[in-house]
């Protein structure tokens, strides 16, 4: 197991450096200059621009910035300063990770409990009205855009409902009571895929021969369905689970905008606006280094699950 880690961790650097780099070469593509940017509608004289990004160095090739970017990173952990304030972009992160860790983590929470014990229920009574009540919930879930969820959910809870503790709007975001509607919104797609693997699974699985033999051998109901049944229904739901995890930290974008929460997604949306690359940049570096590490922890994961799984 030790060397199998050993060797994921050294694959992770080359697919680190092509993703970073492909990233950098996407935000330097975009259209517009940052620095002219900074004058707004009146301008900067040329002298000036041609200053700011030498002191910034914008006015190297790209590849020298990004090695000068990459760095940077390794060496002193240091993401660079935003363009228009000249805050460090570190101060950034550390701001805007913490709120969206908590929104994407309550979410996850949601999506793996409520998931799961809905595909479970569906998939035991696989065929029956409870199967059918599952499926059509979910692709409903499915099928409606999360702004439209987010703005239902603001309508009805905004004129009063019975859960007086979830508000319309985040004005504490370390408050978590506050934080659930929205995590319930940024979790309901992927609880409707969760609930539908976890369905899929477990009715294929009661089908197969080796729950025939524990029934056959008088094993009880609870061990059958929790450790046979379960432990070998899980691995489609924890890959995807495992992937989910820095989607929904990347894909709170609109969910945070709805709800006026300042993390990761409102970071991302407004530097795309601002053209703030060195903040979009090292944003998104931290995302690729979160699903690396999920990536890895599901592989690990894999071998707990289902015994036949050995690495070497």
């Amino acid at each position: 197991m030790g060397r199998y880690v050993a060797r994921r961790l050294l694959q992770m650097i080359p697919v680190f450096i092509g993703t970073t780099l492909l990233i950098f070469l996407m935000v330097y593509a975009l259209p517009g200059d940052p620095v002219r940017a900074l004058g707004g509608d009146k301008g900067i004289d040329p002298a000036t621009v041609a200053r700011i990004r030498h002191e910034l160095g914008l006015d190297q090739p790209i590849l020298k910035q990004y090695w000068d970017y990459m760095t940077g990173i390794i060496l002193h952990f240091d993401f660079g300063s935003q363009i228009a304030s000249g805050r460090p972009v570190r101060d950034v992160l550390s701001d805007a990770f913490p709120v969206t860790i908590r929104l994407a983590s309550l979410a996850f929470a949601i999506e793996l409990v409520v998931g799961i014990a809905l595909g479970v229920w569906a998939g035991m009574r696989a065929g029956k009205l409870a199967d059918s009540m599952v499926l059509i919930f979910t692709l409903l879930l499915i099928s409606v855009p999360v702004f439209v969820l987010g703005f239902i959910f603001k309508l009805v809870f905004a004129f009063g409902a019975p859960f007086t503790f979830m508000t319309p709007n985040v004005q504490d975001d370390t408050n978590y009571s506050q934080l659930l509607m929205p995590a319930i919104v940024l979790a309901a797609l992927s609880l409707a895929y969760v609930a539908r693997l976890t369905r899929t699974s477990i009715a294929e699985n009661l089908r197969a021969d080796y729950m025939r033999t524990a029934v056959a051998k008088g094993l009880p109901r609870r061990r059958v369905i929790g450790v046979h049944l379960m432990r070998n229904s899980m691995i489609p739901v924890v890959t995807f689970l495992g992937t989910d995890i820095g989607a929904l930290m990347g894909g709170a974008v609109v969910t945070e905008g709805l709800f006026n929460i300042h993390g990761v997604g409102g970071t991302i949306y407004e530097s795309i606006l601002r053209r703030e690359g060195t903040t979009l940049v090292g944003l998104v570096t931290v995302l690729v280094l979160v699903f690396l590490f999920t990536s890895l922890l599901v592989d690990l994961l894999y071998a707990v699950l289902d015994p036949r799984i050995r690495y070497a």
